[in-house]
């Protein structure tokens, strides 16, 4: 079978040359690999995958929607190994359900997705004054979440499927005021108890440690004294800025621009008019909207006939409650700042007219325009730097791709200088000295992306002085660094940190006097209670817990109520030892009827919230859901 390679070798060639070399000069030997690793499986359900390519495309979409509703979150938050963890975890999660939605074949109805489209409230404002839905924002609703209207319902008929799994459960939790009263009368219960304090503060003036002390301490805990890996770093930035940097608009077309668009850029026109609302909601009856436009109507007939009468009428009958007392007057508005139906008949009306009856999802409305303020035309010279600026940002738009595609591909094939890159693109190469594996407090840009500095510690690029790739430090912002000279961690001399070591060693040995100071005491007291020392009665409860450290309530609160008063031992660490004396339980204080309530309902929504978990750990073992990374979170606990 394989004669046909043998006889025809150098066609063969040829063709796997056309085949292979195309391939290799598009996306490199680099892209392979990066190919190969973005199907690597990072999750497992029921045999399907979660590779690293959805998990990297569900994260940065999380993330640029987390940007855009909240523009003053922290980068280092939303593009962290916890916060990515958690993604996955999103993803695993719909999986599951999404499996469990079709083992129990849990589908969703045409007739109901279209019930939910219409009542999402969402959808809701995209319909025009005719109620049809505008088909144009809806593609711009789906667009802007990367889908098609088609792939937008699917995504929505998913989602009602997956609601269902667990919805049953939702709905139907509850919890009994005696069992939930069990349970809050514990958390809230009450105890009296007097304590003593012996601080490691104040034996601390009785430690004088000895030189072979702080030397032998010091040599136990090497790991406490040692002054963190540093680098002196070289980096280029290549974000929207720096490619307007480079962007020259010629002057004939930012006047070109100017002359088109002068109407919009001089400012929007807005107008001022004063309105009579009769109230009228849409989903109210077909009688109660009759009478209501009835009663417009006459109202219509009667400032129509007296234009002058329009503020008296508004006062005595508009039911709006924020402009009646002013004569219904709405003050100057700019197109988008009222009700489709509303501004349509506005913006349509000359000075000193009364519109007819105008229906919006409010009511009826009887519409006076008083006045309008015309745009004032701002010439060239004014507009020109805003002109030039807003084309710059546009043309750097649509270049940053091409040009991110230049910077990516340099600093890879000339990995041994950022100098080449920086020349190409005309970029600042920056320094800075004394970096670290972790971002410091005040960093901004690529220095404060955790990504970013894992990527210039690689113990490879160290060696040998290499870029690293290009790493995508925020939305259209990439970075390229190298470490140009490397400190690794090392371990201080004693003569640097003895005021540390002595600080250490004092600490210990006044905590530790501090300690048995306590249990000294604590046995006598226990034997002859009125020796005791002890402060003031209080009374503390889990969420009173009167300024005490949360472990001493805490100790108070575990003591056996059986036999009182119970004496509790508690070591507060560092901070040195306490005795506590629980005197009296007391139950709950009086509760308002409201606030009892309240916390049952709470109670009841922990207690369905237990539930669905309890239900989802059975869901992913049933459908053998795992994790094929590691939780950084636990990781960093597992840590000595």
């Amino acid at each position: 079978m394989f004669d046909i390679f043998r006889k025809h070798t150098k066609i063969m060639m040829g063709v796997l040359f056309l085949l292979i070399i195309p391939s290799f000069v598009l996306f490199g030997i680099d892209g392979y690999n990066r190919m190969q690793e973005s199907d690597t499986a990072v999750a497992r359900v029921g045999g399907h995958d979660i590779t690293q390519a959805q998990w990297d495309f569900a994260h940065k979409t999380e993330a640029d929607r987390m940007r855009a509703s909240s523009p003053n979150v922290d980068a280092k938050l939303l593009d962290s190994p916890a916060a990515r963890y958690v993604t996955l975890e999103r993803l695993v999660r719909d999986k599951v359900i999404s499996l469990a939605a079709e083992k129990s074949k849990l589908v969703t109805s045409d007739s109901r997705l279209a019930r939910y489209l219409q009542e999402d409230p969402g959808i809701a404002s995209l319909r025009g004054s005719d109620g049809k839905i505008d088909m144009v924002r809806y593609r711009q609703l789906a667009a802007s979440q990367g889908l098609t209207p088609e792939g937008f319902e699917s995504g929505v008929r998913q989602d009602l499927s997956k609601q269902q799994v667990e919805g049953a459960l939702r709905n139907s939790g509850f919890a009994t005021p005696a069992v939930a009263d069990v349970a809050l009368n514990a958390f809230f219960e009450r105890r009296e108890i007097q304590t003593a304090n012996f601080l490691a503060a104040d034996y601390s003036g009785k430690i004088i440690p000895t030189d072979a002390e702080l030397e032998a301490f010091y040599k136990a805990n090497l790991a406490q004294f040692q002054a963190p890996e540093q680098a002196r770093v070289e980096y280029v930035v290549l974000d929207l800025d720096a490619v307007k940097k480079g962007i020259q608009i010629p002057e004939a077309d930012l006047k070109a621009f100017y002359d088109q668009n002068a109407a919009q850029l001089s400012g929007k026109e807005e107008r001022r008019a004063s309105h009579i609302l009769v109230t009228a909601p849409k989903d109210a009856p077909a009688k109660e909207r009759d009478v209501a436009r009835a009663k417009a109507q006459q109202m219509l007939q009667a400032v129509k006939a007296a234009p002058s009468t329009f503020a008296d009428v508004a006062k005595k009958n508009s039911q709006d409650p924020g402009s009646a007392a002013k004569g219904g007057d709405l003050d100057f508005f700019g197109r988008g700042a009222m009700v489709k139906p509303f501004e349509d008949a506005a913006f349509s009306m000359k000075k000193g007219e009364i519109s007819g009856i105008v229906e919006s999802d409010f009511g009826y409305h009887i519409i006076l325009l008083t006045d309008i303020k015309a745009p004032k035309t701002r010439s060239f010279e004014e507009l020109r730097a805003g002109i030039e600026s807003d084309l710059k940002a546009q043309q750097a738009q649509r270049k940053y791709a091409e040009i991110a595609e230049v910077f990516t591909n340099t600093v890879y094939e000339q990995s041994d200088s950022l100098k080449p890159v920086a020349d190409k693109l005309k970029l600042e190469i920056k320094t800075v000295d004394g970096l670290g594996r972790q971002a410091i407090p005040g960093n901004t840009g690529p220095l404060a992306s955790d990504k970013f500095l894992s990527a210039l510690f690689v113990p490879e690029l160290i060696e040998k002085k290499r870029n690293t790739e290009a790493i995508e430090t925020a939305v259209n912002q990439l970075a390229a660094g190298r470490v140009v000279a490397y400190q690794p961690a090392r371990a201080l001399p004693l003569t640097e940190v003895l005021q540390r070591v002595r600080d250490r060693v004092t600490s210990e040995k006044a905590a530790e006097m501090a300690r048995k100071d306590g249990l000294e005491k604590l046995s006598l007291w226990k034997a002859t209670p009125p020796a005791a020392g002890l402060s003031a009665p209080v009374l503390v409860s889990r969420d009173q817990a009167q300024g005490l450290p949360t472990g001493l309530v805490a100790a108070a609160l575990r003591a056996p109520a059986a036999a009182l008063p119970a004496w509790v031992g508690v070591d507060l660490g560092s901070k040195g030892y306490a005795v506590v004396r629980v005197n009296k339980v007391l139950p709950p204080g009086d509760v308002a009827q409201a606030a009892a309530k309240q916390n049952r309902n709470q109670y009841a929504q922990w207690w369905t919230t237990a539930e669905s978990l309890a239900y989802y750990a059975v869901l992913k073992e049933k459908h053998k859901a795992e994790m094929l990374v590691t939780d950084p979170v636990k990781t960093v606990v597992a840590k000595p």
